[in-house]
């Protein structure tokens, strides 16, 4: 419960500054959280980005002003962070499918707009179907991994298309082939890391090996799972399965368990001779807790 109250402070705070320029750090700052992890709670709870609700709730505001007020279109985007009228308008037109000027003129009614959210309404809601089992928690040994470096992004879940992409980039070039002094061929590792303010993160594809490599080719790396305490989620089934077993654990599980995320790298390990993509999957899902 404690992360929802931590979250509605940060969208509070995006509702009293909607015509302030505003910065993710700023943000995420009023809920306690890393830039990077408040974007994929926020985005787990209520399916759309931060910038994605800013960006909606700024031409939903700007769409009651264009029928109640008298201000100028040009004043209106100036208000709400627009540079330019054109820009706003081309925003607004992307968003409602009609043109400011047009909207005003009663052409068209209504649009479907963004009301404020209050998050307490979203409590345990998700996308999609999920049937998790329980975590069961380990702790895990410091393990070294080899692995290739792809990079990604939270906005908007680019990174689950990226990924699915990325396993397979992995497979049709035989990078695997290319670790040296491997301990459990067929178990890759997909590791989140080094996570950027700005949603930017790197999606590391690597298996196990006995210690760090001191030669590797270009687009390898070294890297290194901490000893820990771990939440460990078993998923069988489709990989749309896997990508709401995700969404469960940083939109529901996190903000109702009695864990906290620490420090370190999310990861997941496929048991590849069992798995038939994409429809059967047998995966497990490490987070890392406290």
């Amino acid at each position: 419960m404690e992360y929802y109250f931590r979250i509605q402070k940060a969208i509070d705070y995006i509702e009293d500054n909607l015509g302030e320029e505003m910065s993710i750090t700023e943000i995420s700052s009023k809920a306690y959280f890393s830039a990077f992890h408040f974007q994929r709670i926020f985005q787990a709870i209520l399916g759309f980005s931060v910038k994605g609700y800013i960006r909606s709730r700024r031409l939903s505001e700007a769409a009651i002003l264009l029928k109640e007020t008298d201000y100028s279109i040009l004043q209106i985007a100036v208000d709400f962070q627009y540079g330019s009228q054109e820009a706003f308008t081309r925003a607004f037109q992307k968003q409602f499918s009609v043109t400011p000027a047009s909207y005003r003129k009663v052409q068209v009614k209504s649009v479907s707009t963004l009301k404020r959210i209050d998050l307490l309404e979203y409590k345990g809601k998700m996308q999609g179907d999920v049937n998790v089992d329980k975590p069961e928690i380990v702790w895990l040994p410091k393990t070294h991994i080899v692995g290739y470096e792809y990079k990604t992004d939270l906005n908007d879940e680019k990174y689950f298309e990226d990924i699915a992409n990325y396993y397979s980039d992995f497979g049709i070039n035989e990078y695997y082939l290319k670790i040296p002094e491997r301990i459990a061929p067929a178990f890759p590792y997909g590791i989140s890391c080094n996570y950027r303010d700005d949603g930017r993160f790197s999606f590391v594809i690597g298996e196990s090996v006995e210690h760090s490599a001191t030669e590797l080719d270009s687009g390898f790396v070294n890297m290194e799972i901490p000893e820990g305490k771990y939440a460990e989620f078993k998923v069988t089934g489709s990989v749309g399965i896997a990508q709401n077993t995700w969404r469960y654990i940083y939109g529901t599980w996190l903000a109702n368990s009695n864990y906290k995320r620490r420090e370190g790298p999310d990861f997941e390990v496929t048991d590849v001779c069992n798995s038939v993509y994409p429809d059967k999957m047998l995966l497990r899902i490490y987070i890392p807790v406290e």
